[in-house]
Formats: C-alpha cells, sequence, structure tokens
C-alpha cells in the first residue's frame, strides 16, 4: 500500500493522517499539546511538546493505519501559523517558550506602530492590519528579552519559525530550515505581492534575516524527512498554514470559492485568484496555498475563539462534561431567552481589531439557565462569522451564496443550522471535515505525482450535508442587531 502522511500541527493537538491514492481519510490520530497562560492575554506552549506530540500522532497512526513507514510516499505539513518560535541553530534548542497566535503581550507595541508613519508601509506591503496576532511583533519580543537576543539573531545563531518550520527542522535533523508563502504572509515581513522577505519591514521590526527560513512553494519537495523519524525516510512536499491547507481541502481552487474553518478560532477565506485583494472592511489579505507554483491570494478574517468557547463552558465553567454536549443542550431551549455571550477572551479579531475588548454574557435574567448560556455561546460563533461574512461581501462586492465548512465543531448540527439561518446562505460540510489535514495531503501528493492533477483532487470533494436557512429576515436582523449591541459593551 501507498500513503501520503498529513502532519497537522493545530494549537489544542497534534494530528496525524494516513490518505489512500483515492484521497480517503485511512487513519488518524491525535496528541493533546496544553497551553500555558502566565499573565491575563499571554499564551504559551512548549515548543519541544509540540514536536513531541506532532511525532507520537505519526507514529500512532502508522500502527493504527497498519502502515510501514516504507510505505509513505510523502510527508505534507500544516499548522498553527502565527505562533512563533525561536532557536538555537547549533542544539535546535528553544530559547523561550513558543508565544501562540492568541498571545496579546505585544498589543502595546503594535498600538504605538499603528499610529507611526511605518504603519501605511507595513499594511500596504503586508495586507495585514497591525496586531499582535502576527508574527514580526513576536519575534521582537523574544530578541529583545533573551539575553543577547539581537546580536545572536543577527550571527546567525538564532533561527526563527512558525510551527511548520519547527516541524521541518526537526523531522530533517536540522538540514533544512524553509517554510511556504502562506505561513510566510502571516508573519507581517513578506511582501504579499512578491512573495519575499522585504528589507524596510524587517528593519521596522529589527528582526535580522538570518534568521528566517528559506520561502519555498506551497506544492514542492523541500528536503527529506529522515529515516530515524519514523524508519525510513520520505520526502517533504507539501507545506500550508492550517486555513489555506483547509482551502485546499475544501476543493476551494478557484476565485470566488469560500470556505469557514471551525476550530479554535474561525477562520473565513475567499479564494481571490491571482489578484492581490484590498479590504477597506478591516480583512486582511494573504497567500492561498497553490498547486500550481503561480501566486494565488485570499481574503481572510479571523474570529481569535470560536470552538474554544465549548471548551470554556467545559473546563471553565462546568456547563457541559463534553463538547458535543452543547448541541442537544442548546437545542432544548428555543432561543437564549435575550442572553449573548461575547468571548472576547482575547480581545476581538477582525473586523474590530480590539486587543483591549473582554468577555462578557449579557441579558441575564431569574429565568436564564445553564441551556440559555451554552446556545448563547454556540451562537456567538455564528455571529462572529457573520460579522466575517458581510465584510468579505463588501469588500468583494458579490454576495456569498454558499459556504463550505470544516473544522471539529463544523460536525454540530445546531451550530451549523443557525449559521444557515443568521447568514441567510446555504451552508455546505463535507464528508471529510479534517480539512486541513487533507489539504496539506494534497499539496504533497500533487508535488510528488500520487495524485496527477488538481481535477482529480476536485473530484475526491463529497457533500455530507446541506443547511438551508430557515430564519425570516426579521427575527435575523432583530438577534444581529442584538448581537452588536453586546459587542459595543465589551469594547476597549
Amino acid at each position: 500500500m501507498a500513503f501520503i502522511l498529513s502532519l497537522d500541527e493545530g494549537t489544542t493537538s497534534a494530528r496525524a493522517a494516513l490518505y489512500d491514492e483515492q484521497g480517503r481519510r485511512v487513519a488518524m490520530e491525535s496528541c493533546p499539546i496544553p497551553s500555558q497562560y502566565p499573565q491575563p492575554g499571554w499564551v504559551e506552549q512548549d515548543a519541544v511538546e509540540i514536536w513531541n506530540a506532532q511525532k507520537t500522532a505519526a507514529c500512532r497512526v502508522l500502527e493504527r493505519g497498519g502502515a510501514a513507514a516504507s510505505d509513505i510516499r510523502a510527508v505534507g505539513i500544516t499548522n498553527q501559523r502565527e505562533t512563533t518560535i525561536v532557536w538555537e541553530r547549533s542544539t535546535g534548542r528553544p530559547v523561550a517558550p513558543a508565544i501562540v497566535w492568541q498571545c496579546r503581550r505585544t498589543a502595546d507595541y503594535c498600538a504605538e506602530l499603528a499610529a507611526s508613519p511605518a504603519a501605511a508601509v507595513i499594511e500596504r506591503k503586508t495586507g495585514l492590519v497591525i496586531d499582535a496576532y502576527f508574527s514580526a511583533s513576536k519575534i521582537r519580543w523574544i530578541l529583545d528579552h533573551v539575553p543577547d537576543g539581537q546580536a545572536r539573531a543577527r550571527d546567525g545563531e538564532l533561527l526563527f519559525g512558525n510551527v511548520d518550520s519547527w516541524l521541518v527542522w526537526n523531522l530533517t535533523g536540522g538540514a533544512v530550515h524553509s517554510t511556504d508563502p502562506s505561513n510566510a504572509s502571516r508573519t507581517m515581513l513578506m511582501d504579499l505581492a512578491t512573495g519575499d522577505w522585504d528589507p524596510e519591514l524587517l528593519a521596522i521590526f529589527d528582526v535580522p534575516r538570518a534568521m528566517l527560513p528559506r520561502i519555498s512553494p506551497s506544492s514542492a519537495i523541500i528536503g527529506e524527512c529522515g529515516a530515524g523519524v519514523f524508519g525510513a525516510a520520505a520526502p517533504i512536499a507539501g507545506i500550508a498554514g492550517d486555513q489555506q491547507a483547509a482551502m485546499v481541502g475544501q476543493a476551494c481552487f478557484r476565485p470566488g470559492l469560500s470556505k469557514n474553518t471551525y476550530g479554535t478560532g474561525c477562520f473565513a477565506l475567499l479564494h481571490t485568484g491571482g489578484r492581490v485583494p484590498a479590504s477597506k472592511n478591516r480583512l486582511v489579505a494573504t497567500r492561498a496555498a497553490s498547486a500550481s507554483g503561480q501566486a494565488e491570494f485570499a481574503i481572510e478574517g479571523s474570529v481569535f475563539i470560536a470552538g474554544a468557547v465549548v471548551q470554556w463552558l467545559r473546563d471553565q465553567l462546568g456547563l457541559i462534561a463534553t463538547a458535543a454536549e452543547s448541541e442537544a443542550l442548546a437545542a432544548s431551549v428555543p432561543d437564549t431567552g435575550g442572553v449573548y455571550v461575547v468571548p472576547a477572551f482575547v480581545g476581538l479579531g477582525a473586523p474590530h481589531w480590539d486587543s483591549g475588548a473582554r468577555g462578557i454574557i449579557t441579558g441575564l435574567t431569574r429565568a436564564s439557565g445553564r441551556a440559555h448560556i451554552v446556545r448563547a455561546a454556540l451562537e456567538s460563533i455564528c455571529y462572529q462569522t457573520r460579522e466575517l461574512i458581510e465584510a468579505m461581501e463588501a469588500d468583494s462586492g458579490e454576495r456569498v451564496a454558499e459556504l463550505r465548512v470544516d473544522g471539529g465543531a463544523a460536525s454540530n448540527n445546531f451550530l451549523m443550522q443557525f449559521q444557515a439561518d443568521i447568514l441567510g446562505c446555504r451552508i455546505v460540510r463535507p464528508v471529510d471535515t479534517e480539512t486541513t489535514a487533507l489539504g496539506a495531503a494534497y499539496l504533497a501528493g500533487l508535488a510528488t505525482g500520487f495524485w496527477k492533477s488538481v481535477e482529480e483532487v476536485e473530484s475526491f470533494w463529497q457533500v455530507e450535508r446541506a443547511f438551508e436557512p430557515a430564519m425570516d429576515a426579521a427575527t435575523r436582523d432583530r438577534l444581529f442587531e442584538g448581537w452588536k449591541s453586546a459587542v459595543s459593551r465589551c469594547r476597549s
């Protein structure tokens, strides 16, 4: 048998999956990754734990799938994107905890930068909104807080990478230091149009070029996973940030197609083809993961807390025992009774970009119960998505008639139906909702001839269920106005 091994390193877990020649997922394994919260708004992970979890998940999936390491034809990688790791070139040891994409420790610095003359240059070249979300300010913070960080980085002793680069470095035994355009476009250091590190941006953030990885195509052989890792060598042939990988897994290869991923956060992307998009509604432009080798782009909106609000209901409030329990509990009441949950635990993402916002529950009465709060928390994911889609429609001048969905929370039927209702558009869920892993596999398989063409990959995509809007427009708008009022109360 022959397989593509996909490594899908997310915020809460490292997953590994095997795919056969028909694009079917044969097996998948997962290993949790804990986060630390040393100060309010700070989010960290142990980079060594990330690598160990990913390696463990990969070894488990080979065993579960009954595959030998020699059956692996190629390895694809997808990852949490903006999370920032700096390590020593000579030892491979991280010099600081990985700063997770959600972390807000550089918010004040970013606010100063946004008010400076450099702001126009940054936003024009990167397509991004200046925010602590992206990697550049995180790199700067690490170099400023590690002894001799700047000097060591300039001398080439320290290396930077998002999680993809960190995994490649470890898979190749330190032989390859590489990333792809989809991840590089999230650093705030790459010129979106040229696809290369930009000297002016590097100077603004005081990040030495010597510590940055090579930018290689998303679908190309960039190195070899050493035989010592899994038992046999295999080419590393696909790399993409998780959201761009999900676009590939959803077969969104063509301009106008859109998807939304319901993971820890929520990420909606609209493919714009070879055109560099410019948002007038506080969304961001990004590189798509191209299977053709040509530069392709997307417009993106990011919600910081989506599926993570369900974890909060379970772990912090104890309102549910399992994430799956939220569906039936939410459906047990006809509405929230006027309750709104705004999960601005680490601020608000697009289109607000408010680092100082904090979460609230509003509209509580004596009649409010556990089910109302759980339902309101799930609805918050859908309201935030509507904000993104409205901004996307305003930017594109086109109505989003169909939204392809994926991610763990997409399995929640209540959530998907309410999403269709509050958007007033068709929601389409594919058979395989693990589209980030699938997209990375497609990129690796296309680069190595495992699959012959994009058209072949497109033929694998199948609809599991479609959700049609059933809510009248007046109710839809009334509920959304209530959401906007709740959001206004939590803004900084």
